[in-house]
């Protein structure tokens, strides 16, 4: 990181809350993050499609959470996206979105983590999103098994070159090593590797999703590609689709 702003605390009643902006030299461009917590296991948590850092905080998810983070249980890294300049970014060929999205990977891997640990410091961490967020933390865990001991997936999708219902294939038809290795979908199926498999079994893995979700075929896949590899994994279903703000707020409080 080549510059960070001073962490700007804000206190509402006791929940702390701080501000991060930096210029981050994977991606070429500021990048920003809040932090709620002064302690406790440490949870990376990723933003919908294409949304914002602050989102979580605007739609209550946060304040849901709020007795845990202010008890010290868990401290909340909400970080940015960049999937407008990388998987909807329309304008660039396929093979480049999945490059920019190699460059956040390499932003949360060299720059968040290592802020997350010089703050507080944990031998792991957990990932976690919600809709396009649980991709994102279910790939970052699964490629780098070692660095977590827990990821949760909300109203997931683990292969973003399928077309689903209003969801189209990300990358338009066009496939590389580079996407195949980054959907886990596709790539944990064919894992072989057995100290990768080793390391996998040793994460608490947890998806959920609702029974009417356009995903939830996506996500009895990746729990049965998983089991058939022997790695424990926990599959909630919800009822109705429940992939919005007010039901997150709940599945939140039960499984973070």
């Amino acid at each position: 990181m080549e510059r960070d702003t001073p962490a700007i605390p804000i206190r509402t009643d006791a929940m702390r809350r701080d501000y991060h902006k930096w210029f981050s030299p994977s991606l070429g461009r500021e990048m920003e993050l809040l932090v709620f917590g002064h302690a406790g296991d440490p949870i990376l948590f990723f933003p919908t499609r294409t949304a914002r850092f602050f989102d979580y905080e605007d739609w209550h998810v946060i304040e849901a959470l709020r007795r845990k983070i202010e008890s010290g249980a868990i401290q909340v890294w909400c970080v940015d996206s960049v999937d407008k300049e990388s998987f909807y970014s329309k304008h660039l060929h396929p093979a480049d979105r999945i490059l920019r999205y190699l460059q956040y990977e390499k932003y949360i891997l060299y720059e968040v983590l290592d802020h997350i640990q010089k703050t507080n410091p944990h031998p792991t961490i957990v990932a976690a999103g919600c809709s396009l967020g649980a991709y994102h933390a279910a790939n970052l865990a699964f490629k780098h098994p070692t660095l977590f001991h827990k990821v949760v997936g909300l109203s997931g999708r683990y292969d973003l070159t399928s077309s689903m219902e209003h969801f189209e294939d990300l990358f338009e038809g066009y496939r590389d090593e580079n996407i195949y290795y980054n959907m886990p979908s596709q790539f944990i199926p064919n894992l072989n590797d057995p100290d990768l498999i080793q390391q996998l079994k040793a994460l608490e893995i947890v998806f959920v999703v609702g029974e009417k979700d356009v995903f939830i075929d996506n996500n009895r896949a990746i729990s049965n590609a998983l089991w058939e590899k022997g790695i424990w994994n926990a599959l909630h279903l919800w009822d109705g689709e429940s992939h919005k703000a007010r039901y997150w707020k709940h599945m939140v409080q039960l499984y973070f």
